[in-house]
């Protein structure tokens, strides 16, 4: 009897993973715009019409005030002249850390493109019309499970979530118009945007930063600059 071959250790199986392809569109930086919106929007864009997975997840990294850090993954909502638009709980924990300190960030991934961008800056409430809006235009089962009890908060089972629920989305179509006050939408306002993509030349990073004094009548409120890799 032979012996099997010994299993390579979890470092050398992580070291054997391909991370992208070779077929990647790259970053051009001489084609890219003065602003960041039309080129993250792009990048955006090209990833839902290649049917990338969950294009609009982004990961949400907040710190409280004791500068204790987390990070969750959420759904871009839109980006407008708000900035980048994302909702949840006010009294969920992004939700108080975001009302203890605003400074944030969001981080998109698109593997498939070996596509990275990095979007910083304070988070701001849009107030309570904008919040009911997008309230209002989820899904029965998302407000339901909105409605049904407290984010992150210890649960006793899962039949006791089951029972919430249940109760929560018949309440929703019971009362279509309602609205969770405890719902909230953020627009994050951009001081920094990072774009970062890999090729089979490299690697390019390309980073907007806002000016300090810019506003919406500055002819050109970013500057831009090449990082090392």
């Amino acid at each position: 009897m032979t012996d099997a071959p010994e299993r390579p250790s979890l470092r050398e199986r992580l070291r054997a993973l391909p991370v992208f392809g070779t077929d990647l569109p790259g970053l051009d930086v001489d084609a890219a715009p003065d602003e960041p919106v039309a080129l993250f929007v792009g990048w955006l864009e090209e990833a839902i019409d290649a049917g990338l997975p969950a294009p609009h997840a982004a990961t949400l990294s907040t710190a409280d005030a004791s500068g204790r850090v987390d990070a969750r993954t959420l759904i871009l909502k839109d980006v407008d002249g708000d900035g980048w638009v994302f909702a949840t709980r006010a009294d969920s924990p992004k939700g108080v850390a975001l009302a203890q300190n605003p400074n944030a960030a969001l981080t998109f991934f698109w593997r498939e493109h070996g596509r990275q961008v990095r979007v910083r800056g304070p988070v701001v409430p849009l107030g309570p019309e904008a919040s009911a809006a997008d309230f209002l235009a989820r899904s029965d089962f998302s407000r339901a499970t909105a409605l049904a009890g407290p984010q992150s908060a210890p649960l006793a089972s899962r039949d006791t979530y089951r029972t919430a629920w249940e109760g929560a989305l018949a309440r929703v179509r019971a009362e279509p118009r309602l609205v969770l006050d405890a719902w909230a939408s953020y627009a994050l306002e951009p001081t920094s945007v990072e774009f970062w993509a890999s090729s089979p030349d490299g690697q390019t990073r390309l980073r907007y930063t806002a000016s300090p004094d810019a506003d919406t009548a500055t002819p050109h409120p970013w500057t831009k600059e090449l990082l090392w890799p």
